[in-house]
Formats: structure tokens, C-alpha cells, sequence
């Protein structure tokens, strides 16, 4: 097959970052989502979400000590969270009637903002959905 034509039909298999936050994040039901790397970049996020690569990098300096944040709190696209609990690989915060859940994997960190009338429970479900395949293949 001719190069070019590889590459096409290659394509259709594979995912961009943005296809996994339009389909996987945000087409399940969340407000907004991001993912980026652990050095901050963000490498996807909703269109509506102003979230910064200075922002993430807070949150991921926090990460292994995130009693840091129970009484400051942090912030994403400019909104401030109340921190909820969280472990090695989940942070979730909340806001009004909403909330954010994170996941961390292998290479990345996943954000899903989500609100009222979604549950909690399923912003959980969706993010650490994705955030479990993602490790299964090395992110």
C-alpha cells in the first residue's frame, strides 16, 4: 500500500486526545474535560474550558499530598473547588452543584467537570473509565 494511504487508514484506529475528550469525557455527559501530561501540558480540553497548563501543574504538584488542599481548596479554568478526598490516582473536588473528578494514570492526568443533575458517582464512572484503559496501554 502506498504510504500516504497507510497513514490515512491508520488513522481511522487511532484516537486523537481531543476525539478522547469529545467522545469519552464530554460525550459521556460532563460539562468540560481535559487531559495533559504530568509536566502541565495540556494536550486536550473541551472547547469552553479555560483550564491552564499553571493550574494542572498545581494540582499535580499536590498530588502526593493532597491534605495540602483541603483548606486552600484549587482551582480549574478559574473556578476555585472545594477539595473532597482523594488518593494516589483520584482527586475529586466540588463546586455548587457540581463538582470535578481527576485521574491520574501512567503519563496523564484526566479532568471531568461535570454538574447537576449528573451524579457524582458517574462523573467517577466515566473518568476513571477512560483513566483505566489509558493505563492498560501504557498512558
Amino acid at each position: 500500500i502506498h504510504f500516504y494511504k497507510r497513514l490515512a487508514f491508520s488513522h481511522l484506529f487511532t484516537m486523537s486526545w481531543q476525539d478522547y475528550v469529545n467522545t469519552q469525557l464530554v460525550g459521556k455527559n460532563l460539562k468540560e474535560a481535559a487531559i495533559a501530561g504530568h509536566d502541565g501540558n495540556l494536550w486536550a480540553k473541551s472547547a469552553n474550558f479555560n483550564v491552564t497548563s499553571g493550574e494542572i501543574q498545581t494540582i499535580l504538584q499536590n498530588y502526593d499530598t493532597q491534605h495540602n488542599l483541603a483548606s486552600t481548596g484549587f482551582n480549574l479554568g478559574g473556578t476555585k473547588y472545594f477539595y473532597l478526598s482523594g488518593d494516589e490516582e483520584v482527586m475529586r473536588g466540588k463546586q455548587g452543584k457540581g463538582g470535578v473528578h481527576l485521574v491520574k494514570t501512567n503519563q496523564a492526568l484526566l479532568v471531568g467537570v461535570y454538574e447537576a443533575p449528573m451524579e457524582p458517582s458517574a462523573a467517577a464512572t466515566v473518568t476513571e473509565k477512560l483513566g483505566d484503559y489509558l493505563k492498560g496501554v501504557g498512558y
